[in-house]
């Protein structure tokens, strides 16, 4: 069995008024093993296309690659934007060594609420997936019991919004789309995705992802 520990604490700028919500990198992030376009930072996988994203929507020039350069201009970027980032899955065991949410067993969550509570400027949680089994809305779902914290539906369409409160504030949760291959399946049955796709062939799931991801980064 692989105990699959989260290799970076949270970053969480003073002044962050939004927080981005995963689950786990992929291991070879905690085995030390990265591709040569990793980053060694939050989302820094190649293959998840977050920081794809960010760049594209703001133009930023990113570096995959590393280099503490690579991780210095994500940084720069969550500072400036007030953008914290913490994950919240602390650690899982895994029969088999992958990156799948469905594939952690014995799962330790961070206290993603304490966090809330040390930053009471944060009005906005940005889970890069939904409600799926092992997914950051599921698990912050469960976590939320612990203090008798209901979320509250917002909006039902796609990301779907809902809201809590705490300590007086209101804060917002926003189910991005996951950026993992098989969220393309369920981004090709959208209504709104197959209207687009209509219109411009060349429009991909990529490009459905940017066009969501722009009003939330």
């Amino acid at each position: 069995m692989f105990l699959h520990k989260h290799p970076y604490p949270p970053f969480i700028p003073e002044d962050a008024i939004k927080l981005i919500v995963g689950t786990l990198p992929p291991p070879r992030f905690s085995t030390r093993e990265l591709h040569e376009k990793d980053v060694d930072f939050c989302y820094g996988s190649y293959y998840n296309s977050l920081w794809k994203k960010i760049d594209v929507i703001h133009d930023l020039g990113l570096r995959f690659d590393n280099s503490q350069d690579a991780i210095e201009e994500r940084k720069a970027y969550l500072i400036k934007h007030k953008i914290g980032v913490c994950d919240i899955v602390a650690s899982a065991e895994r029969e088999k060594i992958d990156a799948s949410d469905l594939g952690m067993q014995n799962i330790k969550l961070r206290d993603v609420i304490g966090y809330l509570k040390k930053h009471p400027k944060i009005k906005m949680l940005l889970f890069t997936g939904g409600n799926s089994k092992n997914g950051p809305e599921y698990f912050f779902r469960k976590h939320t019991k612990d203090y008798n914290i209901k979320l509250e539906i917002v909006s039902n369409q796609v990301p779907r919004i809902h809201q809590f409160q705490l300590e007086k504030r209101t804060i917002k949760t926003v189910s991005l789309t996951s950026g993992s291959g098989a969220a393309n399946i369920s981004i090709s049955r959208i209504p709104l995705y197959k209207q687009l796709k209509a219109k411009n062939p060349k429009f991909n799931t990529f490009d459905f992802r940017v066009m969501q991801y722009r009003e939330f980064f």
